[in-house]
């Protein structure tokens, strides 16, 4: 018996609102009370803080989370990784550098619709069924940024002005980078507003990078335990108001969507103060683990690739040398590995550990311990392809960055070689699942993990998740 079409339930839905960054702590606590639609998703739903992968950047993180692989299985280790084992050669981990598929993939498989924007590393862009505007890592309007591609001359029309990312986020102007992340932020939501009108769809992802670029810009203006914060400055709401913003839109979005749409907030990692930056490669240099041609002059600050291009390295004394960012990648010299190796094969490990346990024991500059974690990838990825680093270093559990160029005249830095940045990555992201289908009654769920989400989309669009998937269904 066929039943009437009012007892009948439609096709479930899944609707992803990615922020990049997002911090758990803000959002379920410190302005919990600010973020009315945020915290009734989670009071009718299921949330708790998602531990992100190693390294905690949006660069693996956001493929891993919606592949269910971890970053040694997808081979990416950061937005830079050696192309090769020469010293110099790194290249953008874009697009062409995922392997293995994501979510739309299996999706697209089973013939449902997908709508994916700005989700990273989807430049270049791939066909799946539905429509895709690419991420952050995009080169500009110039290029083929849109599935199908006819979408763009579209994406034009609704925000001449669409912008993938803003112009430089470590700058003194904080005025103008506010400008540009609510241009960047609302000409995007223009499209999204767009394409929820007129597009059909099973799956539908939009991420914001406007958070990760708020935190970095403004940290210090809003957090007292930061060491520049100064009370009643300008910049001090200027995090919490973007949230609230945030907040309001995904509000509208609520009336917008199917009111059986099940509804996924989600971050990849989250925000803390940086505290200060340790120089690796000078101290990597000043321990003898690093040996120059050239001494590097205090006060002129120089990159380790610039040295590296110009043959200012002895390889042939060398046993290793470090990449900044924020955290840490330690690369060994490795014989038969590397050109110019001097480690011996038998004595690497007892190299790694030494060198591992050293780092580990850098205190800050008072002398105090900062209780730095160092990894081997070996050890926490299910498989190592690509070129991995070595170690793979949290200095002060992220709350130092790891410096790459020298000439500072010290291991301690707290002006950021890249530009003004005063925060770093948490390890913890978080997550909201509200299904008006099975309501969470406000469960918190703890010990979640980023790959947990594949499966848990998969599943509730009724598919099964791929016995490879490392990750677990949350419902």
């Amino acid at each position: 018996m066929k039943l009437p079409s009012f007892f009948r339930r439609s096709p479930p839905r899944v609707f992803v609102v990615g922020l990049d960054c997002a911090a758990p702590e803000l959002v379920f606590d410190r302005w919990r009370d600010d973020l009315p639609n945020l915290r009734r998703l989670a009071a009718e739903g299921i949330w708790g803080e998602l531990q992100s992968c190693i390294p905690a950047i949006t660069v693996p993180a956001w493929s891993s989370m919606l592949s269910s692989r971890d970053p040694g299985v997808l081979g990416i280790y950061g937005f830079h990784n050696r192309a090769d084992r020469s010293y110099a050669r790194m290249v953008v981990a874009n697009g062409e550098h995922v392997k293995e598929k994501r979510v739309w993939d299996y999706l697209t498989a089973a013939g449902k619709r997908s709508v994916v924007i700005g989700v990273p590393q989807t430049f270049p862009v791939k066909p799946l069924n539905g429509c895709l505007i690419s991420d952050f890592l995009t080169p500009g309007q110039h290029s083929a940024f849109t599935y199908p591609p006819s979408l763009k001359e579209e994406v034009l029309r609704i925000a001449p002005d669409y912008a993938f990312d803003v112009e430089e986020f470590r700058t003194e102007d904080k005025e103008g980078l506010l400008r540009q992340i609510y241009a960047m932020t609302e000409a995007r939501f223009k499209v999204v507003d767009a394409l929820l009108e007129r597009e059909p769809w099973d799956f539908f992802m939009v991420m914001e990078i406007g958070v990760d670029r708020i935190h970095h810009g403004f940290w210090s203006h809003h957090d007292p335990q930061h060491f520049r914060y100064q009370p009643g400055n300008p910049y001090e709401r200027a995090i919490h108001d973007y949230y609230v913003y945030l907040d309001a839109k995904i509000g509208a979005w609520l009336e917008m969507i199917p009111k059986d749409a099940i509804v996924l907030v989600v971050s990849d990692h989250g925000a803390k103060r940086m505290d200060g930056g340790i120089c690796l490669n000078e101290w990597l240099w000043r321990e003898g683990y690093l040996v120059l041609k050239e001494t590097p002059e205090p006060g002129r600050m120089v990159t380790f690739d610039s040295l590296a291009q110009r043959g200012a390295v002895d390889w042939s004394r060398t046993r290793a040398w470090g990449s900044g960012g924020y955290y840490g990648r330690v690369f060994l010299n490795v014989q038969g590995r590397e050109p110019e190796g001097v480690i011996a094969p038998s004595e690497y490990e007892a190299v790694r550990d030494e060198l591992a346990q050293r780092l580990a024991d850098i205190p800050n500059h008072r002398g105090e311990a900062i209780g730095t974690r160092v990894f081997k990838p070996q050890d926490i990825y299910q498989q190592v392809n690509g070129i991995a680093p070595d170690l793979i270093v949290y200095f002060g559990d992220l709350l130092w960055r790891s410096v790459g160029s020298l000439g500072h005249g010290d291991i301690y830095t707290f002006n950021n070689d890249t530009g003004p940045d005063d925060c770093n990555h948490a390890q913890n992201g978080l997550f909201i699942w509200r299904d008006p289908r099975r309501p969470g009654g406000g469960r918190h769920i703890a010990g979640a993990q980023l790959m947990d989400i594949a499966p848990t989309v998969l599943q509730a669009l009724g598919l099964s998740a791929p016995a490879q998937m490392q990750g677990r269904a949350l419902i």
